[in-house]
């Protein structure tokens, strides 16, 4: 039977229990033939055959008119009614064989869309796609008016229609048109639904883009600078830095393998990030750019790899300054193959990049202890003022190998610099980049000069109307051999994006199928994991339109996109695979390929025989070899940002919100919370405090109520901030650069008028009458104090309250203190402490209820803002755990004193049926902080924090009796959280279960009640600590419990610092020896003046950093100075200094004569005391000479 004659009779077997409405959607000659589909593909190496094909939608109705026949394919509201059974499912699978590549089409004549045909023998098939309404899509105003660019027509789609410009997409357009009936929503939907999992189901996984893993520092960021100082002195690793360029991820695996963001694919991010690169291969190769982009999409393809880049545009919304050029800088080169991903080395990276003439960024390598402690110096010296120029300058003075990235910053994205990333790698990598720049010189760029046609912003601003139209107009510029295939963005057949959600299921058989090979087997057991351990994580899955020639019943195909929520995911599951070494990573940008299918016996045993070979092979490969880092140093990384930067982008943009809707004042807190916890110095927060005043006025009385939108404020911030630089040099430096109008270069010039080195008094005479407080000022006394307490029940929060209710004298001043009881109040809680503020606004107010989560915290900041109070956290002390910041101990204790309670207001006691639940589900409200992160997240909101003891530090380990029956409990809640929700544990599945458990859990607590009391702390030493602490934050001499804050500010100079008590004593020993200089220290009060004694070694503004820097391998060392004589003259005084030696090495200042400035004068500066010897000359100073000379230890110092 010929092909026809079987589609006729397949046909003929639906038709009886179908009724058809009239309207055509495309047309097939009677005597048409039949085109056989492509064959299924199958799985490299361990893959799976598929025996069948199914290539089609459902059936479609049919009626008889004027000679024609007349197709539509049913609505998704009617998709039980395309399940066949018996005969007609048979004929259905005929069809779907032969049909695979008819498209549906409206040709009423309603809508005007271009269309292509395909000819199927002697018959012409019409393929068109309707486009819903277009949505706006912003585009910066200064990008408005162009030329040079059209718009596109929007009605015809890549990826549906093929032929598409001069330039069009037709080669991906006849592999469309052959494949939009196999993805219809029904023809997938009926295929998965129908695709049960049993023991011939096998999954093959293959991880298609990927970036580095997120590794979060445990420790702070000094102790990893320290660490990392330490290996590269050793030998053990060098430094390697490199700029961190304002843009988004965007990762490209080939045409076919796909163009990604972050957490999503085919989207405005990807077509941007697909022209953006297509771009580059035209400015570097020219005339040869399209043979090279198809080259390059063949070798990604061949050799299964990734490429990540850093995309800075100005069109996808303002960072910290639009950017010049719109360009990629190559960020890592990915093999992914059939194991785990293997990163590039960055000499590797610039080796591909060359060789592809890909842009490259700038990298330096610090491989002694001199470069590496001048690296951290030269940050330290501009983290508050730094731009490109000077940074870039310092660094390449002080590294030992400085690679310039093909890509200069300063030219195409600016001076606003966001930061450096510094990572440890092999101690070989500088001979390896040795070798790099040797064999591989900067390539040659020869699309200089070219007509390349129109750029991304003219293509955008010409395009406004609707995203899709966007997304075509960039694809359709990008080219065929580029981007052949636009599945990606508008799937198959034209129909909405959407509809490339696959179901959730799709996971959960993925999981259950037989892992194919090794890498299948890894991400199973990480998704597992993950999901058992509750991580913020979402596993979505796509239709995979790429495999649409090869979809079956017995084969499936999709794209999951694992899209992790938040960055304490990466904390918890770096943990574990501490516990675990063999998991592999979790990665940022990860996507991964799937394949659902069927084996047949034979090659079942195949697959399992190379999944053996595989495992031991890939498991081998995934432990740390012997020239390997230790687990906590193989990660080691930090980000550091500029102050410049982090102005635009978290002061201002991010400010935005709150300033708008909570007003200036809330805003005002939100910028100094921020610069707080920077640790910026206390001179820049009052210049930025008065910048972003001003600010807020300006940008409220332009926009009135209307909210400035962030991807477009630098429209108003950059005329403004470019305005405020004009007024002084100061505002210069501050503002980093603005306009065209401040030089960086200028920014080291700046000098003011004042001790910039803070040794000396400036009211000398006058101010040493005057006591000088040693005391912080008070809290001011017209603002409230809320005691609030993120705790468990069973904490001691009542009993804490009412102690300090009854405290003699309060916290130490005459403000009030009122306690509300959360389990005496009705209704919202909250609300009502708020309405007793503002009764009574300058009372202290105990909280007495658990504040558990961040939604709480929020009320509480709110309140403070709304009625002008300050709040503190008094929290339980504890150890925690990895995820929990209270540790099995502390709860063991809450559990204990709960259940010894009686009569409680809240019902919470030893007769209530399920008080072990209770505080199971308040002990997981703070799953997923550790101990660290939750106090730092109180400490920033709230500026301080306040610890109540709880547990003796030398208590004897907890029971294994209480341990087993707490985590059995854990994890009854779990299951039961994991079925039921919220739902109470006396209803639902797991009733008797925990019945039992409440049971075993009083009679354990009980057994152990010696043990439960012998480990706390005593209730009255727990209070006289609280109240000792809260006594503080009220008086505001309350300091942070962290040992790790930083000092603040930037580097200025480097100096060695000398003990000013031997000064005052060599001094004293003067004056007795020369009366001239007694009366002379008399008559100015040095000894009163004198608090500080230091040799200058240089000045930023002086030396430049880089000069300054260079000490920093002499940090706190300490080495003698011999002071050899006493100048002074009319307004000036000084010790000559003579700089010892360190590890041999001389010490030398780079001022021309090294001294003490101990005096200057009302008119004078401490650093015209350099100009001592040259006054000498001049007999206008007198010098007296220290014979022995006099010999003290100096320690070499930043300040």
């Amino acid at each position: 039977m010929s092909a026809s004659q079987r589609l006729i009779c397949a046909l003929t077997l639906t038709l009886s229990s179908h009724s058809f409405p009239p309207r055509t959607l495309f047309s097939l000659h009677h005597h048409c033939r039949l085109l056989l589909p492509p064959p299924p593909s199958t799985f490299p190496q361990s893959s799976c055959s598929v025996n069948s094909s199914l290539q089609s939608t459902a059936t479609m109705p049919y009626n008889q008119r004027r000679g024609q026949q007349r197709w539509k394919r049913k609505t998704i509201q009617n998709r039980s009614s395309h399940v066949m059974r018996g005969a007609s499912a048979a004929a259905a699978d005929a069809i779907a064989d032969t049909l695979g590549g008819l498209s549906i089409a409206d040709n009423r004549g309603q809508i005007n869309v271009p269309s292509t045909s395909i000819q199927f023998g002697s018959v012409v098939v019409q393929n068109s796609t309707y486009t819903p309404g277009q949505k706006a899509v912003w585009k910066p105003k200064s990008y408005q008016t162009v030329s040079g660019a059209k718009p596109v027509d929007t009605q015809s789609l890549p990826g549906t229609e093929g032929n598409i410009g001069n330039q069009s997409n037709s080669a991906g357009a006849t592999s469309t048109e052959k494949s939009s009936a196999v993805l219809s929503d029904v023809f997938i939907g009926n295929l998965f639904e129908n695709f049960h999992v049993d023991n011939s189901t096998y999954s093959h996984a293959q991880i298609r883009a990927t970036f580095y893993p997120k590794f979060e520092n445990e420790k702070s960021d000094q102790e990893i600078r320290t660490r990392m100082i330490e290996m590269v002195s050793r030998g053990l690793a060098t430094l390697e830095v490199s700029l961190k360029h304002s843009g988004s991820l965007f990762m490209y695996a080939g045409h076919e393998g796909g163009a990604y963001a972050k957490n999503s694919f085919g989207n405005i991010y990807t077509a941007v990030g697909v022209f953006v690169l297509g771009r580059m291969f035209q400015e570097s190769w020219g005339t040869l750019a399209s043979k090279k982009q198809a080259d390059f999409n063949e070798f990604l393809e061949k050799n299964r790899m990734c490429v990540s880049m850093e995309l800075v545009t100005a069109v996808l919304g303002d960072h910290g300054q639009r950017p010049r050029e719109d360009y990629v800088v190559v960020t890592a080169v990915t093999e992914l193959g059939h194991g785990k991903p293997k990163f590039y080395s960055t000499p590797e990276v610039i080796a591909f990049c060359r060789e592809w003439r890909l842009p490259t960024n700038h990298v330096w390598l610090f491989s002694t202890r001199k470069s590496v402690t001048s690296f951290f110096a030269v940050f330290d010296a501009l983290c508050e003022e730094g731009t490109a120029t000077p940074v870039c300058k310092a660094l390449d003075e002080v590294a030992d190998i400085s690679v310039p990235g093909s890509k200069d910053h300063i030219k195409a994205q600016g001076e606003i610099l966001e930061g450096l990333v510094a990572r440890v790698v092999s101690r070989e990598s500088s001979k390896h980049m040795e070798e790099v720049l040797r064999d591989h010189p900067p390539p040659p760029v020869e699309g200089a000069g070219l007509e390349l046609g129109p750029c991304l912003r003219d293509i955008c601003a010409a395009n406004r109307s609707d995203e899709k139209q966007q997304i075509k107009a960039l694809l359709e510029s990008v080219g065929n051999s580029f981007c052949p295939d636009n599945v990606d963005w508008f799937g198959r057949g034209g129909g909405d994006v959407h509809s490339r959600n696959a179901d959730r299921s799709v996971l959960t058989k993925f999981l259950q199928a037989h892992p194919a090979d090794y890498s299948t087997s890894k991400l199973q057991e990480m998704i597992r994991l993950m999901r058992e351990k509750h991580f913020p994580a979402a596993f979505k899955c796509y239709y995979n339109f790429h495999k649409a020639n090869s979809i079956s019943k017995d084969n499936l195909y999709y794209k999951m996109v694992i899209h992790v929520h938040s960055d304490s995911a990466f904390r918890r599951y770096q943990k574990e695979m501490r516990y675990n070494p063999q998991l592999w990573p979790l990665y940022r940008g990860f996507f991964v390929d799937i394949n659902l299918c069927k084996a047949n016996k034979e090659r079942a045993a195949e697959i399992a025989k190379n999944s053996n070979i595989m495992n031991s092979v890939n498991g081998s490969n995934d432990t740390v070899g012997a020239n390997d880092f230790a687990d906590e140093d193989a990660n080691l990384m930090i980000k550091l940002k500029f102050l410049t930067y982090k102005l635009r982008t978290f002061l201002i943009r991010n400010g935005l919100s709150i300033l708008f809707k909570e007003g200036p004042a809330a805003y005002k807190a939100y910028y100094l919370r921020q610069m707080t916890i920077w640790g910026t110095s206390a001179a820049k927060q009052r210049e930025l405090s008065k910048m972003l005043d001003e600010w807020a006025v300006y940008i409220r009385r332009k926009c009135g109520h209307k909210q400035l939108s962030s991807d477009i404020y630098l429209s108003e911030a950059e005329p403004f901030l470019e305005q405020y630089a004009k007024r002084s040099p100061a505002n210069q430096a501050l503002i980093g650069s603005a306009g065209n109008l401040v030089r960086s270069e200028d920014f080291l010039a700046i000098i003011e008028d004042v001790d910039e080195e803070g040794d000396l008094n400036r009211d000398r005479r006058a101010a040493t009458s005057l006591p000088t407080s040693t005391t912080k000022e008070a809290v001011e006394k017209q603002e409230g104090l809320i005691v609030f307490f993120p705790g468990i029940p069973g904490c001691a929060k009542s009993a804490l309250c009412k102690e300090l209710l009854n405290a003699s004298g309060g916290l130490g001043d005459d403000r009030p203190v009122q306690s509300l009881m959360g389990d005496l109040i009705k209704g919202r809680y909250w609300q009502k402490v708020a309405e007793e503020r503002r009764k009574k606004p300058y009372a202290i107010m105990l909280a007495d209820k658990n504040a558990p989560n961040e939604e709480v915290w929020r009320q509480i900041e709110d309140m403070c803002r709304s009625t002008r109070a300050s709040a503190v956290p008094v929290v339980p002390d504890s150890e925690g755990t990895n995820s929990n910041p209270f540790s099995i101990d502390a709860l063991a204790v809450f559990m204990f004193r709960v259940l010894h309670r009686v009569n409680h207001p809240g019902n919470l006691d030893k007769a209530s049926p399920n008080a072990g639940y209770v505080l199971l589900m308040f002990y997981h409200l703070y799953e997923g902080k550790n101990r660290k992160v939750f106090e730092a997240e109180l400490f920033e909101r709230f500026g301080s924090l306040v610890k109540m003891p709880l547990l003796k530090s030398d208590r004897d380990p907890l029971p294994d009796s209480i341990k087993s029956v707490l985590e059995e409990g854990i994890s009854l809640y779990r299951l039961h959280v994991g079925r039921h929700g919220r739902l109470d544990s006396t209803k639902g599945t797991y009733v008797k279960e925990w019945a039992k458990w409440e049971k075993k859990l009083r009679e354990t607590l009980l057994a152990n009640n010696e043990y439960l009391i012998a480990i706390q702390v005593p209730f009255e030493f727990a209070v006289s600590k609280v109240l000792e602490q809260l006594k503080e934050v009220a008086k505001g001499d309350y300091s942070t419990p962290s040992t790790e804050r930083k000092k603040l500010g930037s580097i200025v100079f480097a100096a060695v610092t000398l003990p000013v008590t031997e000064i005052h004593n060599l001094l004293t020993n003067i004056c007795q020896k020369n009366s001239k200089v007694e009366a002379f220290v008399k008559e100015n009060h040095l000894k009163e003046t004198l608090t500080k004694a230091h040799v200058t070694l240089a000045h930023k503004r002086s030396h430049g950093v880089a000069a300054v820097a260079n000490y920093s391998q002499f940090l706190n060392r300490k080495f003698p100075v011999e002071l050899t004589a006493f100048l002074f003259s009319e307004k000036l005084a000084a010790l000559e200094a003579r700089l010892g030696s360190i590890d041999g090495e001389k010490i030398d200042s780079k001022n021309e004569w090294p001294h003490v400035t101990v005096w200057f004068g009302q008119g004078a500066s401490a650093k015209e005391a350099n100009t001592l010897p040259e006054l000498l000359l001049q007999g206008k100073a007198t010098q007296v000479e220290i014979n022995p000379p006099c010999i003290v230890s100096g320690t070499v110092e930043f300040f």
